[in-house]
């Protein structure tokens, strides 16, 4: 079975499996621009966020890190970037961060061009000759090495730890076999699991990293509790998640690290950095599902896998979210979000293996330009940086 896909080459050697442009404001500021910007080109997405300014340290960092990763993903054929003019994170300097990928870039500045208007009208002609450029280019077969997913997860229930997430596991296992690349995070869900996870990285340094990852998530959301005003907001699980069966945030935390299946760890990756060789890595990163889905495609994820015991319909700019579930009761109330029935197994029509084997098929699907449904439904919600006390 070939292990190959039709993506769209990138000038900086990476392969795109969308080929959008970007508009991405530097500032929330400029978003509403950004915004207008983007509805006004078809085939454009747009990133809003609430940072840009006002930080300071590391916290401006890891925005200006993540939104330069954002700007270099190969998804985007071209990316305008929108600036207000007076913002500490400089919209030349987000510009600066994106060109070396030397795909098409622009910025347009709010307070130079004289109003929002104006900025609008010099953002969607300079958008609108992107999108005309980037519409000649046409998909190319390449290697599934030439891929990078992340594995994330929300909503779950029972299913999710039982079933779900162990096929995925079997995905993720084959692209890595084949050269590909697979992130896991969400380390405020792998609690207890850091000495399970460590006994499968490639040395004692990768090893070392992970316990201290997952073990520094676990003194901050001590600090976080014990400091709480109200115990009731100490709950280190959702009422949804307690709802579908999920018991303690340990039982959680055994189902999700099984997205990763069996593969070796190659290393830990910092919040808005990409990983230098190939296999699989473990971010780090809160369990937010937008936080997670942006600093992995900030890493340089092409296309999101995420499995969804009680149904989500959220999905991320540019960026195919495939929506699996391992209870066929939800996916039979959410059919037009989920993409994937990995309930099969639960009613004994598929094997793990079987099903494993359906998830990757579909990676190279989606990768080769099937949409899934969260993109044809316009869900974007999933872009969110994190931020830093």
């Amino acid at each position: 079975m070939s292990q190959t896909f039709m993506g769209f080459l990138r000038k900086d050697g990476k392969v795109g499996v969308r080929n959008h442009i970007a508009i991405i404001p530097s500032v929330f500021c400029s978003a509403k621009v950004a915004e207008r910007i983007a509805y006004q080109v078809p085939g454009s997405v747009y990133f809003r966020h609430p940072v840009g300014c006002s930080q300071v340290g590391e916290d401006l960092e890891v925005t200006a890190k993540t939104l330069i990763a954002i700007g270099n993903n190969p998804n985007f054929a071209g990316v305008v970037v929108v600036g207000l003019g007076c913002e500490r994170f400089s919209p030349y300097e987000l510009a600066d961060g994106i060109a070396p990928s030397n795909k098409m870039l622009d910025t347009v500045v709010i307070q130079e061009e004289g109003d929002s208007l104006a900025a609008i009208q010099k953002g969607s002609r300079i958008a609108r000759e992107m999108q005309q450029m980037a519409s000649k280019q046409v998909r190319e077969e390449f290697p599934v090495s030439k891929l990078i997913i992340g594995l994330n997860c929300g909503g779950s229930d029972m299913t999710s730890g039982l079933i779900a997430n162990p096929a995925l596991g079997h995905a993720s296992d084959k692209l890595v076999k084949h050269g590909g690349s697979s992130i896991l995070s969400e380390i405020t869900e792998l609690l207890g699991t850091e000495e399970i996870l460590a006994r499968r990285a490639v040395n004692d340094e990768v090893a070392q990293d992970i316990m201290n990852t997952v073990r520094h998530t676990e003194d901050k959301l001590l600090k976080q509790t014990q400091q709480s005003s109200n115990k009731a907001r100490t709950h280190l699980i959702s009422t949804g998640n307690y709802d579908g069966g999920l018991s303690s945030v340990v039982e959680k935390s055994l189902g999700s690290m099984k997205k990763s299946g069996n593969a070796q760890f190659s290393g830990v990756i910092q919040y808005g950095h990409q990983p230098k060789s190939q296999g699989l890595f473990l971010l780090d990163s809160p369990g937010h599902d937008g936080e997670v889905s942006t600093g992995q495609v900030a890493a340089g994820a092409q296309i999101i896998l995420f499995p969804t015991g009680r149904g989500t319909p959220t999905g991320f700019p540019g960026v195919p979210v495939i929506k699996i579930t391992g209870n066929p009761k939800t996916y039979g109330r959410m059919k037009e979000n989920i993409d994937i029935n990995a309930g099969e197994v639960l009613l004994g029509n598929r094997t793990l293996e079987q099903m494993g084997e359906e998830i990757y098929q579909d990676i190279l699907e989606v990768a080769s330009g099937k949409q899934v449904k969260a993109e044809i439904l316009g869900h974007d919600e999933q872009f969110c940086i994190t931020r830093l006390p």
